[in-house]
């Protein structure tokens, strides 16, 4: 199992070494891992955002599942254009 996520890892392009990705910036690295704010959201986080390249006003279709949260990006009518599973 490890071999496939490895490999789907690898597909995507996602770095989960930890390295600086050279932008000349330090700071904090994407760890993939996010808590629950004492207010009760979820704070997705710019790294993330800008890796999905992502813009202010883009919607997501939300449903829940037994373990899981699955974001679905609409597009400017409404109309499924992506699905982002977490």
């Amino acid at each position: 199992m490890m071999k496939f996520l490895n490999a789907l890892i690898d597909a995507e392009g996602i770095q989960l070494d930890g390295k600086q990705n050279n932008n000349g910036r330090g700071g904090r690295s994407a760890s993939y891992r996010i808590s629950v704010q004492s207010n009760g959201n979820l704070l997705i986080g710019s790294a993330y955002t800008k890796q999905m390249e992502l813009h202010p006003g883009d919607e997501f279709e939300i449903s829940l599942g037994r373990k899981h949260i699955r974001l679905r990006q609409l597009d400017g009518d409404g109309v499924i254009a992506a699905e982002v599973e977490e």
